[in-house]
């Protein structure tokens, strides 16, 4: 076995396999670009070195400094994780070279799965099932458009060399063939630099679900079930759970089967992912194999209790498979939720910026060894930040995964609902509301699966804006009164009699009543709500009441009890328990299972203060700008496009939102920008 070992990654995969070396007495080394130099996986392993800066492509991606701080710390093997050179050909190559272990599978492997037509010709010969389709050499257009018409339509067009769904095409009809393949070439020779595609039948309401393989250097393959990743947005995964809901046993052992004949077909080893896309009749079709551990890796680990890491490595040193097939079973369900830094009301934006505050469902590591009778714990995160760590443009903006387990699906959904609703973030966007809105809606939880699940839900997934609840606003107005008792006792001396030094609303001979004004805002497309709430201070307590809402009479408003940021009020007949966070002017709610982000409105902290200059664009994301539409002084009408943004792989155009005039252009091609910069300077005609 190995003592020490190199993780060539950051992030949660960083942090996971630096705790399972640590459990198997391995030493490790971690490396790092300029922007991580704070980050969990350096403080997470023995040995930390500084590769290069912040971009991908001058740090993690750079194999042979990776190799040379392996060389020099003496390690004797590179786990790459997933993501950057994990399914780097070349690299593994010159790992070999350099006498260090590649934690992965062969180079050949690596180079036979990397092209999708040429994995399909290998697995037609494997006798794997594959969706009907042209994955020849032939890339000439009209021959490409006769294929598609012969297979009907609609037909799916795919990057040959692609991935995370760029480069693809669903085509409804021969008309619209050839622009369509025209731009999946340009996007394919953009993002991978070889503009070969590959055309399939597209499959009317298909399901995604993968196996896990293993194979180790002595000739045993084994697969450990499967998992269900068909709920995803622009191919990207969102939920994946095991094992499938509705799956048979025949079925299950016909994918399995399937999947370790394209392992053996490949000479593979270590742990890779043979991806289906499955019909809803149950017939499959071998769609991808990932050469890599797969980000979903611990629900399988959750229902097997296995540690598929620590089989990475034991495969690596050249050790057998620790079990066999038939001493595999599932135990329970789990689910994994991908927690994202990211703006689902503005098409799903990356967000940047600092975790402020980060507070988690209670949760442990999960126990290995269910064959002895141990259960896994029933929520698990694996997370590669920290309170107070920076979610930056640089890279991937994953906070957590989120994991639970329960004995059946029914309690694995209830324990993953609980989970994120105890789930709180402040300092960015997140997708946490989304996900608990997604586990609990109808498609989810009664397992009607198949890709399209997010956009044919749409309505239920992002319903209309809703008042603030009554609770959410006395929980911000009690969380106010009583931060400002306690700056005046800390200012005048906690026990100063002094009524006039007491921010306690005392009045000599008349009750003290003032109004707090709060503001929320639901969605990107529409206009702040304003609250107007009135406090009259009593004795022991105070009166509630929003003015401005019909037929709304005054509530007796009390403090029952407080822990720190956790308030336990009455309002009236109801109880309301919640968490208030403060972030600058924004007060964070969080009660009843939903996060509530209210501004006040202080008016003695604006005061003297100009109106916000109008006329400007900002920036709806930090980023990098990659195109500049319009130029100064140009005549533009409302929609058209004046300025193109990037950050983490996404683009956002930002149109004109009226007629008008670009009086200034206040950023260049390849400038960064802050979230919420002005972009140009802009005067409606």
């Amino acid at each position: 076995m190995f003592t020490k070992i190199l993780i060539a990654n950051r992030g949660e995969i960083a942090c996971r396999v630096a705790a399972t070396a640590r459990r198997m007495g391995i030493k490790t080394v971690a490396v790092y670009s300029e922007a991580d130099a704070g980050a969990a996986h350096v403080a997470a392993c023995d040995e930390a070195v500084l590769i290069g800066p912040a971009a991908a492509k001058e740090s993690y991606l750079r194999g042979e400094k990776i190799i040379a701080v392996a060389k020099a710390t003496g390690a004797q093997a590179i786990h790459p994780g997933y993501g950057f050179l994990s399914e780097n050909a070349e690299f593994a190559d010159a790992c070999a070279e350099a006498g260090l272990v590649f934690i992965g599978p062969p180079a050949s492997a690596m180079r036979a799965m990397g092209s999708k037509s040429a994995a399909k010709t290998l697995m037609e010969s494997a006798k794997v099932p594959l969706v009907p389709g042209y994955h020849g050499e032939n890339q000439d257009a009209d021959y490409l458009h006769k294929q598609a018409d012969s297979m009907g339509y609609p037909v799916l067009l795919k990057a040959s060399a692609g991935g995370g769904g760029k480069g693809m095409r669903v085509i409804d009809c021969s008309d619209d063939f050839k622009a369509a393949l025209a731009s999946c070439k340009r996007e394919a020779i953009s993002s991978f630099g070889d503009d070969k595609v590959l055309a399939e039948k597209y499959l009317q309401r298909p399901r995604h679900i993968e196996i896990q393989v293993f194979a180790d250097t002595l000739g045993n393959c084994i697969y450990l079930f499967e998992r269900d990743c068909s709920v995803q947005r622009r191919h990207q995964k969102v939920l994946e759970e095991a094992p499938a809901p509705n799956m048979t046993q025949e079925r299950r052992a016909a994918m399995g089967e399937a999947a370790v004949a394209a392992a053996r077909a490949v000479g593979y080893v270590g742990a890779g992912t043979v991806e289906f896309i499955v019909n809803q009749d149950g017939t499959f079709y071998f769609m991808e194999m990932n050469t890599r551990l797969q980000v979903e890796h611990p629900v399988t680990e959750m229902i097997t209790g296995t540690d598929l890491v620590e089989w990475q490595l034991r495969v690596a040193a050249g050790l057998p498979l620790p079990k066999q097939q038939h001493e595999l079973a599932i135990h329970g369900h789990a689910i994994e939720a991908r927690i994202y830094a990211e703006n689902p009301e503005k098409g799903f934006l990356p967000s940047i910026g600092t975790l402020r505050h980060m507070a988690t469902p209670g949760a442990v590591t999960f126990e290995l060894g269910m064959g002895n009778g141990v259960l896994p714990a029933a929520v698990r995160i694996d997370s590669g930040v920290r309170q107070g760590d920076a979610i930056s443009p640089f890279y991937d903006p994953m906070i957590a995964k989120l994991i639970v387990w329960g004995a059946d699906r029914a309690q694995a959904l209830a324990r993953m609902a609980q989970a994120l609703a105890e789930y709180r973030i402040v300092g960015l966007s997140t997708n946490v509301a989304f996900l608990k809105r997604l586990v609990e809606g109808q498609a989810f939880s009664q397992a009607e699966l198949d890709t399209g699940l997010i956009e044919r839900n749409q309505a239920s997934l992002f319903p209309p804006a809703q008042a603030a609840a009554d609770g959410a606003l006395a929980l911000a107005a009690v969380a106010l009164i009583e931060a400002e008792k306690d700056a005046s006792a800390a200012q005048s001396g906690a026990h100063s009699a002094d009524p006039w030094g007491q921010a306690l609303g005392w009045r000599l001979n008349n009750a003290f009543a003032r109004t707090l004004s709060f503001g929320d805002e639901y969605a990107a497309t529409l206009p702040a709500k304003a609250y107007g709430v009135r406090i009259t201070y009593r004795a022991s307590d105070w009166l509630f009441e929003q003015p401005a809402v019909a037929g709304d009479a005054p509530r007796v408003l009390s403090l029952t009890a407080q822990n720190g940021h956790e308030l336990s009020i009455r309002l009236g007949d109801q109880a309301v328990h919640g968490t208030v966070l403060r972030d600058g002017e924004l007060l964070h709610v969080f009660t009843g299972g939903r996060h509530y982000p209210l501004s006040f409105n202080d008016p003695m902290a604006h005061a003297g203060e100009s109106e916000a200059e109008g006329g400007r664009l900002t920036a709806p994301m930090p980023g990098k700008v990659v195109a500049v539409l319009a130029s100064k002084g140009q005549q533009v009408t409302k929609g058209d496009p004046l300025v193109i943004m990037e950050a983490m792989k996404m683009e956002h155009t930002i149109a004109a939102p009226h007629d008008g005039v670009v009086e200034d252009i206040l950023y260049n091609v390849g400038d960064q920008v802050a979230d919420g910069a002005p972009l140009l300077a802009f005067k409606a005609a």
